[in-house]
């Protein structure tokens, strides 16, 4: 856990450093594959998904640690081996979670939110699940396991493995040569990352891209089809946290509504997007038919919301940042401390990306949040030990606790009268 922290407090500003040098680079270039709005919601869905790694939320039904003991053959000693073992196992397992994430209407949910953007940019690589609570692949590292491959190497490799994903998501990167045959390309994950019919469902590796050829799922990017990005149902939020529980929610409902048992089973475990006839007939889900016409999500926001966003955004990763930066520190006041400081982070995120939406009601979580951080200085007489940095800094949170509630309460109360303006005309 605290670990972990320490390499995000590394990693997280070197991925914004990259995202925003994209972003000013597609702009001289006049070919801007970053818009703001969508920029904010992804790099807030990885802010959910690292805080809620680093809590370790989560169980695994199959512990990796138990194969070892139970599977092991022999123990391969050489460090390098085992290190390439380890990787090839995490690259191997990854494109068999991904390949099923794709595949079944359950696992999808997990896995949603990194296609939720209808943008392909460095941003939207960090839209990472927090819907995986239950961890039932542990077994396909079978083979790092019975080679005795220990835990502790699977958790060295294993955010390097996660963090070497990110570069390939560009459109500022064209084919790179005899490169396209061995590893995953810009060219080959925007393939993956398409919903034009000619791409959908391709192009599951992570690293190697072998494995897709191997297992018959690899396309080409094609010169004369250009890859259209997002979900075939939008999500028509910039809520990370709205986004990673919808699809579960409609199979939640879909099942309800089914008149049939047999559906009521069988929907978790059939194709993505399969639904029972007689739900699907009465109560119809908009789908994109046409992938080259239709209109992005894209709320129209003053310059004064989008600079409050940015705000609100940078108030984030500085706490988050303090999160990361001090867990074994904050652990020691009480242990149970962390998680108050993740609620509180995903109430900030929540709170944000519904004001990004226009939602009337955002100044709701946002007010909440704002009562949280209060109680946490006057009831623990201090934010989780901060004041040995400055004994200011308890002031300055409680007038940004104060100022982001009246701005949301403003913003909100625009989106009101915005709102009937448009049903009097």
């Amino acid at each position: 856990m605290e670990t972990y922290g320490k390499i995000l407090l590394i990693a997280m500003p070197a991925f914004l450093a990259l995202i925003l040098i994209e972003k000013f680079y597609g702009v001289l270039k006049g070919e801007d594959t970053v818009r703001n709005m969508d920029m904010i919601s992804s790099l807030s869905s990885g802010i959910t998904n690292v805080t809620k790694d680093v809590l370790g939320i989560g169980v695994a039904i199959i512990s990796y640690d138990w194969m070892v003991k139970h599977f092991a053959l022999v123990h391969i000693q050489s460090t390098v081996w085992v290190y390439l073992i380890a990787f090839l196992a995490l690259d191997f397992s990854g494109y068999w979670v991904h390949r099923i994430a794709h595949t079944y209407n359950f696992f999808w949910n997990n896995h949603i939110i990194h296609h939720s953007s209808e943008e392909f940019n460095l941003a939207c690589a960090l839209r990472q699940s927090i819907s995986v609570f239950v961890k039932i692949f542990a077994f396909l590292l079978l083979p790092a396991a019975l080679l005795g491959v220990s835990s502790k190497v699977i958790a060295v490799v294993a955010p390097l493995h996660l963090f070497a994903q990110f570069w390939y998501h560009t459109r500022h990167i064209n084919r790179m040569g005899f490169l396209e045959k061995i590893i995953v390309t810009p060219s080959h994950h925007r393939v993956h990352h398409a919903i034009n019919k000619e791409y959908i469902d391709k192009n599951y590796g992570q690293i190697l891209i072998i494995w897709d050829k191997l297992f018959g799922t690899f396309v080409e990017e094609s010169p004369s089809i250009t890859p259209v990005y997002g979900i075939t149902r939008p999500a028509q939020t910039w809520n990370p946290i709205r986004i990673n529980f919808q699809h579960l929610w409609l199979l939640i409902k879909d099942a309800w509504r089914a008149k049939s048992w047999k559906d009521k089973f069988r929907i978790w475990l059939m194709p993505t997007g399969w639904r029972p006839e007689d739900v699907a007939e009465k109560y119809p889900v908009f789908k994109i038919e046409d992938v080259y016409h239709f209109k992005k999500y894209n709320p129209a926001v003053s310059n004064v919301l989008q600079a409050w966003c940015w705000f609100q955004l940078v108030a984030i990763l500085l706490f988050i940042s303090y999160l990361f930066g001090n867990i074994a520190y904050i652990n020691q006041l009480n242990p149970y401390y962390i998680y108050i400081y993740g609620v509180f982070i995903f109430l900030t995120v929540y709170a944000l990306t519904d004001l990004m939406d226009k939602n009337k009601y955002a100044f709701i979580p946002e007010i909440i949040k704002n009562i949280l951080g209060v109680y946490i200085i006057v009831q623990f007489g201090d934010w989780f030990g901060i004041s040995k940095l400055s004994s200011s800094i308890n002031q300055v949170l409680i007038i940004y606790f104060a100022v982001s509630a009246i701005a949301s309460f403003y913003f909100c109360y625009g989106f009101m009268k915005e709102k009937t303006l448009n049903v009097m005309a």
